[in-house]
């Protein structure tokens, strides 16, 4: 058996789950989350517990087990508690600031980079005196806040000499020496 997928998934109070075929909907009070599975695969809900099953040990079932188990895992811990992401800009000049859903990023180009985020997504920005100015994605879903907090720091990736750009807040970088190290 799958080490992942055949790990039981506890449903909190106040989280619905509807199984409808393939389509399993995950609702709670941050929202409304659903996924369409593999028909090969089956779920099964007793006594607020779920349980992920395969019908045979194929390779395909074997890596669609854990897959499904992990994604539904996560639709049951976004719409009960949510998923919080946080991002700082390292850098002098970079600036954040956000008006509604459209984020301003100030990151050196000639121009300020405009980013639109989606309805699902709560944003907030703060500048501290002496502090990064940091950004904070606020979200149900797993999937969605991941891929906008990667297209963010895709805007401008930290570099390895002076680790200037987007990062993850406690994000270790590697960092190299400059030119001046190999000369001895």
């Amino acid at each position: 058996m799958s080490r992942i997928g055949k790990l039981p998934i506890t449903v909190p109070a106040g989280v619905e789950i509807n199984v409808k075929g393939t389509e399993v909907t995950v609702k709670g009070k941050l929202g409304t989350l659903t996924q369409t599975i593999d028909p090969d695969i089956q779920i099964k809900m007793e006594n607020g517990i779920l349980e992920v099953t395969r019908p045979t040990d194929q390779k395909r079932h074997r890596a669609l087990h854990g897959l499904y188990r992990s994604l539904i895992a996560n639709m049951v811990k976004g719409v009960s508690e949510g998923y919080k992401t946080e991002q700082e800009l390292v850098g002098v000049g970079y600036r954040a600031s956000n008006k509604g859903q459209i984020l301003e990023l100030s990151l050196g180009y000639s121009h300020n980079v405009l980013f639109e985020l989606p309805n699902e997504i709560k944003v907030t920005t703060a500048s501290e005196k002496g502090q990064n100015p940091k950004i904070t994605l606020e979200s149900s879903d797993k999937q969605l806040i991941g891929m906008v907090a990667a297209k963010i720091r895709s805007l401008r990736k930290p570099e390895p000499y002076k680790g200037k750009g987007i990062k993850f807040v406690g994000e270790i970088l590697r960092r190299k020496a400059g030119k001046s190290a190999s000369k001895k």
